[in-house]
């Protein structure tokens, strides 16, 4: 058997290359081929076939202009494979497949968009779940801004689940899977330059798994959300918004790493507006709580689960949190933008 030689990366991306020619159809194949090829892509058609299954479909598009590109715990090809893999989870649903569009300045270096490629392709086949179809766009130098990936989801969610904001009732527990702020203290670190002593890394994560196992073992989960931007305060707001119910936290028991808190008091943030990228908050009856709890800890991305609060009928629409000293504040929504391009 022949080997192929490994193609030659060391130039830059030029507008050629979105072209629709042999300069387009050759970055496909020594970029994204490369790394994401799999028997859905390699079907060669605009519109891929896919076997759904039984149960309804459920599907999710995000778009991902993070700064910078690449970041400690990730990069922008994992976050796209990650991020639209936890929005299908969100609804309880097995990803399918996903699509990746990519939109690349003149002049990026081809050595960096492989990079990119390569942890995307990474991120599927860890997560089980392959780029089916695709679509490529170069744009004129100083018309974008390196990459940007959109990237959409299809998944199938099983009969008898049901999980939205229309389901929470006064009484239900608040749970959390791990640590918040990882994500947003990383990029602002990195964007900025600054040490806190020991690198704090993104909790970039495919929760789909974690999120199966958690529906296998209480089918009745009312509520999953990410809390990426706006952090776990507008993912709270948003449920209390939604339901007309209240929510009360309990700050004592919201797990922050001691650097992330640390870092957050240095800068003047509050943890609870941060984004995250691999953490989930459910919302779930009382007595299933630790069972939850259980699954959630024998995964990685879920060891450090804990129960946070609950549902309140007070106060609709307010989100309210007893203070490691004993008061109560009110967690309100972030005003403004706190760190712009964070995913």
């Amino acid at each position: 058997m022949t080997t192929q030689p490994p193609p030659d990366l060391s130039g830059n991306v030029d507008m050629s290359h979105g072209g629709g020619g042999r300069a387009m159809a050759r970055l496909i194949h020594d970029v994204f081929r490369r790394h994401l090829a799999n028997p859905l892509l390699d079907q060669g058609h605009d519109a891929t076939r896919i076997d759904a299954g039984s149960g309804r479909i459920a599907v999710t598009t995000d778009a991902h202009v993070i700064s910078p590109l690449f970041f400690p715990g990730g990069d922008i090809g994992a976050l796209a494979v990650h991020g639209t893999l936890n929005d299908l989870a969100m609804a309880g649903a097995r990803p399918l497949a996903l699509t990746a569009a990519f939109i690349i300045e003149e002049g990026y270096p081809l050595a960096d968009l492989d990079r990119i490629a390569a942890s995307m392709g990474r991120a599927c086949r860890e997560a089980g779940v392959p780029v089916a179809t695709g679509d490529t766009k170069v744009v004129e130098r100083g018309k974008g801004d390196g990459v940007f990936i959109t990237t959409s989801g299809v998944g199938v969610v099983p009969e008898g689940v049901d999980i939205g904001p229309h389901r929470l009732r006064p009484g239900q527990a608040v749970l959390l899977s791990g640590p918040i702020g990882d994500h947003g203290i990383a990029i602002l670190s990195k964007r900025q330059g600054l040490e806190f002593g020991t690198e704090i890394r993104s909790d970039s994560a495919a929760l789909h798994r974690m999120v199966a196992d958690m529906v296998a073992a209480v089918p009745g989960i009312a509520v999953l959300r990410d809390p990426t931007r706006g952090g776990l305060s507008a993912t709270l707001n948003e449920l209390a918004e939604a339901a007309g119910l209240g929510m009360q936290l309990e700050e004592r028991a919201i797990p922050v790493r001691p650097e992330v808190a640390a870092a957050c008091e240095m800068l003047g943030l509050d943890p609870l507006n941060v984004a995250n990228e691999g953490k989930l908050v459910c919302v779930c009856e009382p007595d299933e709580a630790e069972t939850l709890l259980a699954v959630m800890r024998d995964h990685a991305e879920g060891r450090d689960a804990a129960r946070i609060g609950h549902v309140t009928v007070g106060q609709p629409g307010f989100v309210r949190m007893t203070t490691a000293i004993g008061g109560q504040r009110v967690v309100d929504w972030l005003s403004g933008e706190q760190l712009p391009r964070i995913c």
